[in-house]
């Protein structure tokens, strides 16, 4: 949605609104929880106002900003490269280390994933030529992958109380990008497009997968969590071909059993 509607809707005012929105949604449902944890919260706020800043505000900027000058494929690329960005992560601050069946595991999902992407032809990659879009794309991926790997240190407090928090901060830190951008005549047009892509990205994105994603890296960890990022082509294809009606080919289901494949691998290494 972000490479489709770049043109349409600017990229800092869509990450804006898609937190302020998320905002919005959650912190209506999170307030009693606010209320008993205020002094946790205060307590962190330092770790809360990194994770806001690696998580929220800058992940999703960079990868729409960068979107506006390159391809979703190699968008797409790039973003597999974020399993073992977590992992170095998790060794650098944290010292873990991943087991060799992990590392085997992400070496197959992740040829799934240049299988779907490159349509079959896996050394149609070396054609792929990097440019401007690619380097704040994968500045943004590395900042998800801090942001994964950081969670560990998230306050012991309830998760709407840690999302209202963070979407709030998050949507706060961009406010003054989206006022700049609006300085440049870089004007959102208020139609249909518009409030459909910012619901959408509000409600889907942000409060469910990020509600998702936290409670999965909680319950068994960055590194394991973070295999399930090559699930994205695949989704991103089934969806294709289940609402733009396009063809589902063989390589589809060769680069889908690589992910799957990859992924029982890692998630049964230790990891």
């Amino acid at each position: 949605l972000g490479r489709a509607v770049h043109a349409h809707v600017p990229p800092v005012a869509l990450a804006f609104f898609r937190w302020a929105g998320a905002f919005l949604i959650v912190v209506g449902f999170a307030v009693p929880h606010l209320r008993r944890e205020w002094p946790v919260l205060l307590r962190h706020w330092r770790m809360l106002l990194l994770l806001s800043a690696v998580g929220i505000a800058a992940f999703n900027t960079l990868v729409y900003i960068g979107l506006g000058a390159t391809t979703a494929i190699n968008a797409l690329l790039l973003q597999s490269a974020l399993p073992v960005l977590i992992i170095l992560f998790s060794y650098l601050l944290f010292g873990e280390r991943t087991g060799v069946l992990a590392l085997c595991g992400i070496g197959v999902s992740l040829a799934g994933v240049v299988t779907i992407l490159t349509g079959g032809h896996p050394l149609a990659i070396v054609a792929l030529v990097p440019n401007a879009g690619d380097v704040l794309v994968f500045l943004a991926v590395t900042s998800y992958a801090l942001y994964s790997a950081l969670l560990r240190r998230r306050p012991a407090v309830h998760a709407l109380s840690f999302l209202a928090v963070t979407f709030g901060l998050g949507a706060a830190m961009l406010l003054p990008f989206w006022l700049w951008e609006l300085s440049t005549g870089a004007v959102m047009r208020l139609d249909r497009t518009t409030l459909l892509s910012i619901g959408y990205v509000a409600v889907f994105p942000s409060v469910l997968a990020y509600f998702c994603y936290n409670r999965g890296v909680q319950l068994i960890g960055a590194n394991r969590a973070g295999q399930f990022i090559h699930l994205m082509p695949v989704c991103g294809s089934l969806l294709a071909v289940l609402i733009l009606g396009e063809a589902f080919r063989p390589f589809h289901a060769v680069g889908m059993a690589l992910c799957f494949a990859g992924i029982v691998l890692a998630t049964r290494g230790r990891a």
